[in-house]
């Protein structure tokens, strides 16, 4: 196996002391994996379920197979560290996925007396703040906004006479897992990672599927704050092993991806610092004790002008390559905390720049206000615009091929889950819902 190698283009090219070993196989990975090679010049290791697209061909990747079982998972990486542990080497083992994530830290002593540096939170710290419910009474103790919310827990639906809790505030509503751990291996027709309820008969219906399909985790109920993908906003913070956050980045959501399985994942963003919730997050994670990455989910509501935080994953990010392109490579923060024993100072990622993996003209066509696609056009003329899989370092035919195609089937996807007539109506109905509430707030 070919390690530690560099490509034409890269970062330094001596030995930086350690190996990068990452499980999964999404956009998110290879973008880890360029964020090492631009930084260190080191090819990374994948654990890979599949080899699909976004790593595959890749000159910058050395792809190892794995099974799903937690047990498989932990043997492929005993595997790799057999082969790839020496003297002076760390292995820095990092993962994409939340499930994957609980595998790790569930697993954290063999892991390390394998020769890896797990760079995550408590696994119980973890568990607590991967649930949604827990996660909101925690920004309820600091005094930190969320949407409404309704707890159905589902532990004694097998019960008879159990019934879900009503639901106090209008439809439509936003209904998801506490806990997509608890919900990853629950099967039923319809399955989705986030639904959007028009009425009180869908959201029944919905119920009743999980209670069939044996679900005994919570799911969440939320109001549905209005607006289009434009009002999310992403954060991303790194705390040190120290307990100190000392990398954080936000960008503007412009555009979320609509497929069933990727639901919710922005497809385009705008760096920029947004200094209210890049604080609020460093609070929550600060209290809590957190280390390693940490993503939130944060959605402005134009109803009262309030910053409203849905989620914190346990992980960087599927979009992470944003924080390397807003000017902070999140790899260095990491490799200067873990491995090297650096007290950074703490950074702000601050260069504005268009995050998208969607084509310009889509991109365009799909940002309705006339301010903000003046925005993305001049960040387009001008340059500054980045596609995580376009990497003049690892840039074979096959590749540009598949990067191609992926972009190609951005337009069919969109066409067929969230075409520009849907679009057009719920941006008219949404800024008619703002302008009435701003008016009944006003009076």
């Amino acid at each position: 196996m070919s390690t530690g190698s560099t490509t034409p283009g890269a970062g330094p090219a001596a030995d930086p002391g350690f190996q990068p070993v990452v499980v999964g196989s999404d956009i998110g990975v290879y973008a880890l994996a360029r964020s090492f090679h631009e930084r260190y010049g080191v090819r990374t290791t994948v654990v890979a379920f599949a080899e699909p697209g976004p790593i595959a061909h890749s000159g910058i990747i050395d792809t190892e197979l794995s099974g799903t079982a937690p047990e498989q998972i932990v043997a492929a990486l005993q595997d790799v560290a057999g082969r790839l542990a020496r003297p002076g080497r760390t292995l820095v083992l990092l993962t994409n996925m939340d499930w994957v994530v609980r595998v790790l830290v569930h697993h954290r002593a063999a892991l390390e007396a394998a020769g890896y540096v797990v760079p995550f939170a408590d696994a119980a710290l973890i568990d607590r703040i991967s649930d949604k419910a827990e996660f909101q009474a925690v920004c309820a103790e600091l005094g930190i906004p969320t949407p409404a919310t309704v707890i159905q827990d589902f532990a004694r639906a097998a019960e008879p006479g159990w019934e879900p809790l009503p639901v106090g505030f209008d439809f439509p509503v936003i209904a998801k897992p506490a806990s997509s751990a608890d919900y990853h291996d629950v099967q039923f027709a319809g399955k989705k990672k986030i639904y959007e309820i028009a009425t009180p008969a869908e959201l029944d219906r919905l119920m009743i599927s999980l209670r069939e399909a044996g679900f005994r985790g919570r799911f969440l109920v939320q109001e549905n704050i209005p607006g289009d993908d434009t009002r999310m906003r992403s954060v991303t913070a790194y705390a040190d092993t120290s307990g100190r956050v000392t990398l954080r980045s936000s960008a503007q959501v412009l555009l979320e991806e609509r497929t069933p399985a990727a639901r919710g994942n922005p497809s385009a963003m705008i760096v920029e610092p947004i200094p209210e919730i890049l604080d609020a997050a460093q609070r929550i994670l600060e209290h809590t004790g957190w280390r390693g990455f940490a993503n939130f989910d944060v959605k402005l509501d134009p109803r009262d002008g309030v910053f409203k935080f849905f989620e914190q994953n346990p992980r960087i990010g599927r979009n992470n390559y944003y924080l390397t392109a807003g000017g902070q490579n999140p790899t260095e923060t990491l490799v200067d905390d873990v491995v090297h024993g650096v007290r950074r100072e703490p950074v702000t990622a601050d260069r504005e720049v268009l995050y998208a993996v969607v084509p310009k003209r889509l991109l365009r066509s799909y940002v309705l206000d006339p301010e903000l696609r003046a925005r993305v056009v001049r960040l387009q003329r001008s340059g500054r615009t980045v596609h995580p899989l376009r990497y003049k370092a690892d840039a074979s035919p096959r590749r540009r091929l598949y990067v191609l195609t992926a972009m190609l089937n951005h337009v069919r996807k969109y066409r067929q889950f969230y075409p520009l007539e849907a679009l057009r109506r719920n941006y008219a109905a949404n800024t008619a819902a703002g302008v009435a509430a701003g008016a009944k707030e006003a009076s």
